[in-house]
């Protein structure tokens, strides 16, 4: 991705017939809470799914090993036996800020319905197009969404080959009848997240992604209060989304993922900032009004 360097990347890398993964992951499998068990498939299984998310291209773009994008899967298992696991997801995401030691969070969701049949050594398989197991079909899904947000981030819409892959993935899983892929099933499942993210009402919200981080953070190396600017103006469109959809899963997802990066951000800004921005995020998000408070306490 990387913006306009991405075609030059390209070519460079074609000569040397080089070609990088873009996800730099840690998966972890936490299975304290089962007891009396054989605690080797929980090894086993992280093993195999951190070799399936690094060892895998999940798109076309080139990435440096620079690059890749870090991100954490924990998977705790809430219950197991004869190979059949109830699991819950967090996936996380981040990159690094321009010239900066800081990284932003990009993604930060908990997924709690990752129920899967696991046998010991059995190879992860995932073929774009089809559904095969539920586990590499929800694996896929949020690298698919990491990337795009990652491409989103670095480009206005960089992003959507990827989203649609994780469409691809949802509309194959209709048929299944596993949780988290179907419509009015959950407002915060793995339909409702992409299908927000491709709405073209909601287009407003990842041109604001852009924004965000391209224009804002990435430009406060250069000018803290340009970059807090920027921001500040920008971030007015989400009170459109809002309205649009109130509640959606991916304007509270980002707010849940920004609320601390949002109250620093603008703790240093101008008392005109500060006000402006403590009253559009407490009118979005009144439930975390004692955080935005502490914008203008500041």
């Amino acid at each position: 991705m990387k913006g306009f360097l991405f075609l030059s990347i390209f070519m460079l890398n074609g000569l040397f017939n080089s070609f990088s993964q873009e996800l730099s992951c840690n998966v972890i499998v936490n299975a304290d809470q089962i007891k009396n068990s054989n605690k080797q498939v929980f090894t086993s299984l992280q093993t195999a799914l951190n070799e399936f998310v690094n060892n895998r291209r999940w798109s076309d773009f080139q990435y440096d090993t620079n690059e890749k994008i870090e991100c954490t899967f924990i998977i705790v298992v809430n219950e197991y036996k004869d190979n059949k696991f109830k699991t819950s997801l967090q996936v996380q995401a981040r990159r690094p800020i321009f010239n900066s030691a800081y990284y932003t969070s990009l993604f930060n969701f908990k997924d709690e319905n990752l129920n899967f049949e696991y046998l010991e050594m059995t190879p992860l398989e995932f073929t774009e197009g089809t559904f095969g197991s539920n586990l590499t079909a929800v694996i896929a899904y949020y690298c698919y969404l990491i990337i795009g947000f990652d491409g989103d981030s670095f480009e206005k819409m960089g992003g959507t080959s990827s989203f649609s892959k994780a469409e691809s993935i949802v509309n194959s899983a209709q048929s299944q009848s596993e949780k988290g892929w179907k419509a009015f099933e959950d407002n915060r499942n793995r339909y409702a997240l992409i299908n927000h993210l491709l709405d073209d009402n909601l287009k407003k919200f990842r041109e604001f992604f852009y924004e965000y981080h391209r224009l804002g953070l990435d430009e406060m190396y250069n000018d803290v209060s340009k970059g807090s600017a920027k921001i500040a103006v920008a971030i007015q469109v989400l009170r459109d989304v809002n309205r649009l959809r109130p509640s959606s899963v991916v304007l509270t997802s980002f707010l849940e993922t920004k609320t601390d990066e949002l109250v620093n951000i603008f703790s240093n800004a101008s008392e005109k900032e500060k006000t402006a921005v403590n009253e559009l995020l407490m009118d979005i998000n009144p439930s975390q009004s004692t955080r935005y408070e502490s914008i203008i306490k500041k």
